[in-house]
């Protein structure tokens, strides 16, 4: 609970009427333009995995534990269509029970990735998924603790711009830089 206070909340988050989204269609449209602010705001400070909707219900994005509410299953899924209309989530099935929230896009982390890889002069460098998401050489980069589906897609638009190749290696997947 402690992690989830020193995120800075805004204003709505303590306003109880926020966790029920209001029927006028000028209203629900800020506030779900404010919830999606919030949800992109909150998953790069807690860098949220890949999660199912039933998860999401009880993180402190959509459960206010000081004021008893919740946002309710339904509007949490309203809430999550709006992030993948602009492009900001994923969903991971085709019944929309699992879903990522990419406050950054796979292009934008494919390119930190390179210039990281350019900076320290690694190109024609393989590393494994574990070595670029958690190995030693990147703790201090905003990439380190990637969630590997978002790890992957980032690789693969690499790939398209011709700067990777993914690879299989014996105990997982890979990836060469050019």
């Amino acid at each position: 609970m402690a992690e989830a206070m020193s995120f800075a909340w805004p204003w709505q988050y303590s306003f109880p009427p926020f966790f029920t989204l209001q029927p006028n269609g000028e209203t629900r449209q800020k506030q779900l333009s404010a919830w999606c602010a919030l949800a992109l705001a909150y998953s790069r400070r807690h860098r949220l995995p890949a999660m199912t909707v039933r998860e999401a219900q009880d993180i402190p994005l959509f459960a206010n534990s000081r004021l008893q509410r919740k946002l309710p299953l339904e509007s949490i899924q309203v809430v999550l269509e709006e992030l993948r209309k602009n492009g900001n989530l994923e969903w991971l099935d085709k019944n929309k029970t699992s879903f990522l929230i990419m406050w950054r896009r796979p292009e934008e982390w494919g390119k930190l990735i390179y210039q990281w890889v350019l900076r320290n002069g690694l190109t024609n460098s393989v590393f494994t998924l574990y070595e670029l998401a958690s190995g030693d050489d990147t703790e201090s980069e905003e990439f380190h603790g990637l969630d590997e589906a978002m790890l992957l897609r980032a690789l693969q638009a690499l790939q398209q711009e011709h700067k990777a190749e993914i690879i299989t290696l014996d105990d997982g997947r890979g990836v060469k830089f050019f």
